[in-house]
């Protein structure tokens, strides 16, 4: 049996029926939006869940075109829904509208490339000029398929366009605008939010909200904006974000989605792998898996079964956002993420309104910020007797947990860069291991450890703090002698001191000077200086470290 190749990165619903590319019918997204009959819904969902290929699906469905699109849904479930649903199909002009190309540097280019976007609209439906119904409007329309420079003729040109569609086609319209957030959270780290929030409230203003020609619109984006921000006096709009029971199966794979896609591809013995990884999202009280990281990751295992799991996820976006959190954590935040990294639970409350611009007015706002962009799963919720809406939170998977230690480490390897340690280094090479422990504890202390990682975290703490002694080399897990050596400090001159150190890791605090000695036992049991004195280093300075928690005790020989 062939099997269908895996839709990486296709978003285009007619491109992947017609070059029969898997696909996990979510077809039944149509059936919910027609039973519940809302004017504006905006959906709210993680970045690589699925919105803009169901954005996409929708168009196919719902637009009226010359060729009948019947084909593209043929065995789909929404073919199995009933005629109520299917009489629907190819009946709207439908406006479909993205705005993720609006990410710029600046608001002129940012406006530019959403201009360029309504144009581009208003070309798919040149076909209507050729109607005598538009005798009054054409000249505004070809103003805008020219891309006339007029900014104010862009603020009401899908309400406009919707006008005009129902015009000719004597039937109300449905607008589909993706990524609607992408040019608002751009503008605020690109510092033109006021101006840009001026312009999309406008839009959407007069495109939502007096506009009779609107069937009903579907909005998606990451985050939800405040509806005192842009959808002021929107009292038609539906809002489902990830803590709504509706809709929860069709952004993201279910588990019983995910077993069909190992067994149709053969691999089902990485369902426990894929699970541990990538599942744990919890969309009203659905569990569900990161569809992206799903798709690639069997991709990957596919020429070669031993492939390893891997964030995915992490290289769709700059994940700026774990950063700042990072950044500006004060120690009971760091306390926070620690608990968080060792699976543990933080309770925070929560409030859906946010904007942009309040992002970084609170610790509290950006906790929020990252719930509802998918960096934590809610294990818990309650409401207090003030009625504040509080949510337990946890890192939903492996995938997540990975992003979050290598920004840990960068973070702190980019402030090692800009730190004066050369006390510390002067202690190390002069066997004064009052001075080094006290130096490598006031590091620790700053730092934010993950003690599920134990050796690993320590190893790479320690190797930051080393990582500008740029007159030495620095190498990690040599092998040395009889064993690996946890990491050396060779001097370019033979005549100069090098360094090896053994790290060792304490689960109980009265341990903690045992293993110490044991790893300066290592070093000689284990033979690790035989490799240098080979290259013909005659001064060697042996130190054993044992860490538990944000403590170190030091020992030299």
């Amino acid at each position: 049996m062939n099997l269908k190749p895996l839709p990486i990165g296709v978003d285009n619903f007619e491109k992947l029926i017609t070059r029969d590319y898997y696909y996990i019918d979510k077809t039944l997204l149509i059936k919910d939006l027609l039973d519940n009959k809302a004017d504006v819904n905006l959906f709210t969902r993680p970045r690589r869940f699925g919105k803009t290929l169901n954005m996409s699906m929708l168009q196919y469905y719902f637009e009226k075109r010359e060729e009948n699109n019947a084909y593209l849904f043929e065995n789909l479930n929404i073919m199995k829904a009933g005629e109520e649903y299917i009489s629907h199909m190819g009946q709207y002009p439908v406006i479909n509208l993205s705005l993720k190309s609006a990410k710029q540097p600046n608001f002129e280019l940012a406006f530019k490339c959403m201009k360029e976007e309504i144009t581009n609209e208003f070309r798919r439906h040149e076909y209507i000029l050729k109607s005598d119904k538009l005798n009054n409007e054409k000249e505004q329309y070809l103003r805008i398929v020219k891309g006339d420079d007029e900014d104010g003729l862009y603020i009401t040109s899908l309400k406009f366009l919707s006008q005009c569609l129902e015009k000719y086609h004597n039937k109300k319209v449905i607008i589909l605008i993706d990524e609607y957030d992408v040019p608002l959270e751009n503008a605020f780290f690109e510092d033109f939010y006021d101006k840009m929030i001026a312009f999309i409230r406008s839009l959407f203003e007069s495109a939502l909200k007096t506009n009779s020609s609107l069937e009903f619109s579907v909005i998606t984006g990451c985050l939800r904006i405040s509806r005192e921000s842009i959808f002021t006096g929107l009292n038609n709009l539906n809002i489902v974000s990830i803590l709504n029971d509706r809709y929860t199966e069709h952004f993201g794979f279910t588990d019983g989605e995910v077993k069909k896609i190992l067994k149709d591809y053969k691999l089902e013995e990485k369902y426990d792998v894929i699970k541990e990884w990538y599942n744990g999202y919890i969309f009203g009280s659905t569990n569900v898996y990161n569809p992206w990281s799903v798709v690639k990751y069997v991709y990957d295992l596919l020429p070669n079964i031993n492939a390893f799991p891997t964030s995915y996820w992490a290289n769709t976006s700059s994940n700026s956002i774990v950063k700042s959190l990072i950044e500006k954590a004060d120690s009971v935040t760091k306390k926070e993420i620690e608990l968080l990294i060792e699976g543990k639970t933080i309770e925070k409350r929560v409030h859906e309104d946010i904007t942009y611009d309040e992002v970084y007015d609170s610790m509290e706002n950006l906790w929020n910020f990252m719930f509802f962009t998918g960096y934590f799963k809610k294990v818990g919720e309650r409401m207090d007797e003030e009625d504040n809406h509080y949510i337990t939170l946890k890192i939903p998977n492996k995938e997540v947990k990975y992003i979050f230690k290598n920004k840990i480490l960068k973070w702190f390897h980019d402030k090692v860069k800009v730190k004066d340690l050369s006390k510390l280094y002067t202690a190390i090479f002069n066997k004064d291991v009052e001075t080094f422990q006290k130096e490598l504890n006031v590091m620790l202390r700053q730092t934010i450890s993950f003690n599920d990682a134990y050796e690993n975290f320590y190893h790479g703490f320690t190797l930051g703090v080393l990582a500008n002694m740029h007159d030495f080399l620095v190498k990690s897990n040599r092998e040395a002698g009889d064993g690996r050596s946890d990491i050396f400090i060779k001097s370019l001159s033979i005549f100069e001191p090098c360094v090896i150190l053994e790290l060792k890791v304490c689960d109980k605090p009265k341990d903690i000077f045992k293993k110490c000695d044991e790893a300066l036992a290592q070093i000689d049991a284990k033979n690790y200086e035989e490799e240098l004195k080979e290259e013909g280093y005659e001064n060697i300075i042996k130190y054993g470290i044992s860490f538990y928690r944000k403590d170190c005790v030091i020992k030299v020989k």
